[in-house]
């Protein structure tokens, strides 16, 4: 195994690792034709969980299975295709959507093979932009079907976080449509990858995907029904734990965008990927971001007298460009992180 995938030696992961347990799982079935008092209880259930896990589980969510089992088929159909067709797909430093098998995350080669697009492609870039953000798609021959299912399933994904992003407005005591307006102009730059992590040689050195936070709002995991491999640091003790996979369900993590808007009422979780010797494990994150014209900072209902501002605004478009270009190859420093814009006490 290549040295560029080998963690530090304290950030390694440990066999074997303890199971999470008393993770939120919330029943989000309650939405469907529910009482405004049924939504109150369900939005104190979603807070509480940001509060004190900075995560959920979702079940009751509404979303087909059908959609679901149509973009898992898509995505193991993609990654099967011979190397020359994903390449002909690969992304590159300057337009970072499509297939990838280089991330880095945190310096740290991962090991996995990735394949990003956006559902609401961004209009065309001017001749000096850095990044241009183009969706690129396997030829209909090659793999017929592959986007007509991952578009079905954004859609189901973008419509379960409204709802979600609803209910985390109501439980800081928010208009239900408060944080609706940063995602609705066209420009938002909310992403869906599908991620395949090989069998590893040495799952006791690497990482599927090294620790860290997700930078946007929210980000909704389908993790693999038969494969366990995402482990979060628990808030009480810093401890790694595996969070087991839930048949039919989905883990729903809250990002940095979400802790700032609260002013660190909420915080995001920190978590990784871990692989195995033995079993491929398949996953799709749908990550659920701004605008880039989003001017991220503390909302105005979240700072008074007691509780000043503990951010200073930040551009979102210029904070997502950082990150992507920074995940495309290892740098000489650590990528940009909100602690950075924290402001001093």
């Amino acid at each position: 195994m290549d040295d560029a995938f080998v963690q530090a030696t304290e950030h390694r992961p440990v066999s074997p690792i303890a199971q999470a347990t008393g993770v939120p799982v919330i029943d989000l079935s309650a939405l469907a034709g529910s009482t405004p008092g049924a939504v109150d209880a369900l939005a104190a259930e979603v807070g509480a969980a940001c509060r004190d896990w900075g995560f959920f589980v979702a079940v009751g969510h509404g979303v087909p299975e059908a959609t679901v089992a149509r973009a898992v088929e898509a995505g193991r159909a993609f990654f099967a295709l011979p190397p020359e067709l994903k390449a002909a797909v690969r992304r590159t430093e300057r337009a970072p959507l499509g297939y990838y098998d280089a991330e880095h995350t945190k310096n740290v080669r991962d090991w996995k093979e990735v394949f990003d697009f956006f559902p609401h492609e961004l209009p065309s870039a001017a001749p000096d932009d850095e990044l241009v953000f183009v969706n690129k798609w396997p030829d209909d021959a090659d793999l017929p079907g592959l986007r007509a299912a991952l578009e079905e399933y954004a859609a189901a994904m973008e419509e379960l976080a409204l709802k979600l992003l609803e209910l985390i407005a109501r439980s800081l005591h928010l208009a239900p449509n408060r944080l609706h307006g940063f995602f609705g102009d066209g420009q938002t730059t909310t992403y869906l990858r599908m991620n395949r992590y090989r069998p590893c040689p040495r799952p006791d050195l690497a990482l599927g995907l090294g620790r860290h936070k997700d930078s946007g709002a929210l980000t909704i995991l389908r993790q693999d029904d038969d494969v366990g491999g995402l482990d979060v640091r628990r808030r009480t003790d810093g401890a790694w734990v595996r969070v087991e996979p839930v048949r039919g369900s989905f883990v729903v993590n809250v990002g940095d965008v979400v802790q700032v808007w609260s002013n660190d009422r909420y915080e995001s979780v920190e978590h990784r990927a871990s692989v195995n010797s033995e079993k491929e494990r398949f996953s799709i994150p749908y990550f659920f971001n701004p605008a880039m014209a989003t001017l991220v900072e503390p909302l105005e209902e979240m700072v008074g007298e007691e509780n000043p501002s503990r951010y200073d605004a930040y551009s979102w478009g210029e904070f997502f460009r950082i990150r992507r270009r920074s995940n495309f190859s290892k740098l000489d420093v650590d990528n940009i992180q909100i602690a950075q814009l924290r402001k001093h006490k």
